[in-house]
């Protein structure tokens, strides 16, 4: 049976995401300054042709499930695979990380800092708009963060999951996930999140927490040459 997370990119962008979405035939990608992604409603028949008008020539994003040939104008530089993992663990019991401070806009800067130093996937300056972020400081320093970002349904995707490497250690960022694990399951929503499968570090704190794999798909990085 199909479920509206198998196609999680495209359901965001034209459903609870259209006012960051760019683009209105079958592919949009998120406007500039949030995450470079694509979604494509039929991955198996891309509609790049409407991509032409918000798309800049030298710009970079990422798909999820799309694994045909590039069209004339476009190119692959990068293809691995990544899960899809589920929570099925039981709504944590507690707050686990009630002094947390909220991120919000003033604080894009140093969430982009973050996030380009430690790659916790593709991120921009107004990444942390599309759900509640919150966030660790070491006096000015952001030091460690989780959010939000793909959403659809019932399913909100747990994201932006970083410690800055001289903090690392100290279970910040499993507390800050299960925070917005929690926060998600009592709005009555169900977590998931993105690994790339090559990470099995990740992917096996992510299974001792509680999620469980849903699939594995192809994620490319791409870009427009002309």
């Amino acid at each position: 049976m199909v479920s509206i997370l198998d196609n999680i990119v495209w359901n965001s962008l034209s459903g609870p995401h259209n006012i960051y979405a760019e683009g209105t035939g079958a592919a949009r990608r998120y406007a500039r300054g949030f995450s470079p992604i694509i979604g494509f409603q039929d991955r198996n028949n891309p509609d790049f042709d409407s991509l032409a008008s918000v798309c800049s020539v030298g710009e970079t994003f990422y798909t999820d499930g799309w694994t045909g040939i590039a069209p004339d104008g476009w190119q692959i530089e990068l293809e691995t695979t990544m899960f899809k993992m589920v929570w099925a663990g039981p709504m944590p019991a507690v707050n686990e990380a009630p002094d947390a401070v909220p991120l919000g806009a003033e604080h894009s800067a140093e969430a982009l800092e973050l996030a380009l130093l430690t790659n916790p996937g593709p991120f921009g300056l107004r990444t942390i708009e599309l759900g509640d972020y919150y966030g660790y400081f070491e006096g000015p320093q952001l030091i460690s963060m989780t959010g939000e970002r793909f959403f659809a349904g019932k399913y909100r995707e747990v994201s932006g999951v970083c410690t800055h490497p001289d903090f690392q250690g100290r279970g910040l960022a499993k507390k800050l996930m299960l925070k917005v694990i929690r926060q998600e399951m009592l709005r009555g929503e169900i977590p998931f999140l993105h690994v790339i499968s090559s990470n099995l570090l990740a992917r096996g704190l992510y299974e001792r927490m509680g999620f469980e794999n849903y699939l594995e798909s192809i994620v490319r990085m791409i870009s427009r040459t002309h």
